[in-house]
C-alpha cells in the first residue's frame, strides 16, 4: 500500500477501529497515523461514527439483570474466600421463615443503607437446579416471563402485589407464591418499607 490515500480507501481503518486487524497491519496503520494527520483524523472520525451508531441502536438492559449479576459476583467472591455453600430447602406452600433461619440471622444478609436501586439481592445457595436468594424490593420489580425456571416467593417483611397477566395477588409476611411458567408478571410494593422476600428459582 503505497500512500495514505490508498490506506484510507482500503477499508483497513474501519477494521483497525473495530480491532479486527493483525499486529503487522495495526503497527503499519499507527505509523501512518503518526506521519499523516489525514489518517489520524479519519481514525478519529470512524471511532466517533461507530460510537454514535452504538448509542443510537443501544438496547436498554433488563433492570433485573444488574442486581442478580452483582449478587452472583458477591456469591462467587464469598465462596472463593472460604464460605461453604449449603443447599437451601426448597420453597413450597408449607415453608416458613424458620426454615431459613441460618441465613436470615447472618450479619451480612442485610440491605445496605446507601442502596438506591429498586432491587437488591444476596444469593444464599446455588446449583444448576436451584438458586435461592434473599431479595429486597423497594418500589417494584419489572415485568418478566420465565419459560425455563419456576420462580417462588416467601414474603418476610413488607407487602406487595404480584401481577400475573391481569390477576393481582396481594401478599403479606408469611405468604408463599409461585409464578406460573410462561406468564408475564411484575411486582409492586404496597408497604412503606421494602418488601423483603426469599426468592427461589428452580429449573423447570
Amino acid at each position: 500500500m503505497g500512500n495514505w490515500q490508498e490506506l484510507m480507501d482500503s477499508g483497513l481503518l474501519e477494521l483497525y477501529v473495530l480491532g479486527q486487524v493483525d499486529t503487522e497491519e495495526a503497527l503499519f496503520i499507527e505509523k501512518m497515523a503518526v506521519a499523516h494527520t489525514e489518517v489520524k483524523r479519519e481514525i478519529e472520525e470512524i471511532s466517533l461514527a461507530l460510537e454514535r451508531y452504538a448509542q443510537a441502536h443501544a438496547i436498554e438492559p433488563d433492570p433485573i439483570v444488574k442486581p442478580f449479576l452483582m449478587a452472583t459476583i458477591d456469591f462467587s467472591d464469598r465462596i472463593k474466600s472460604g464460605e461453604k455453600s449449603e443447599l437451601a430447602p426448597i420453597l413450597d406452600s408449607n415453608a416458613t421463615a424458620g426454615d431459613y433461619i441460618r441465613w436470615l440471622e447472618r450479619p451480612d444478609m442485610i440491605l445496605p443503607i446507601d442502596f438506591e436501586d429498586d432491587v437488591f439481592a444476596k444469593i444464599w445457595s446455588y446449583t444448576p437446579e436451584a438458586i435461592t436468594a434473599i431479595v429486597w424490593i423497594k418500589h417494584m420489580a419489572p415485568q418478566e416471563v420465565h419459560d425455563h425456571e419456576s420462580e417462588r416467593f416467601l414474603i418476610l417483611e413488607g407487602t406487595c402485589d404480584i401481577y400475573v397477566e391481569d390477576q393481582i395477588n396481594h401478599l403479606k409476611p408469611g405468604d408463599y407464591f409461585q409464578i406460573p411458567l410462561h406468564k408475564p408478571h411484575h411486582v409492586l410494593v404496597t408497604s412503606e418499607i421494602p418488601c423483603k422476600v426469599i426468592l427461589q428459582r428452580l429449573a423447570a
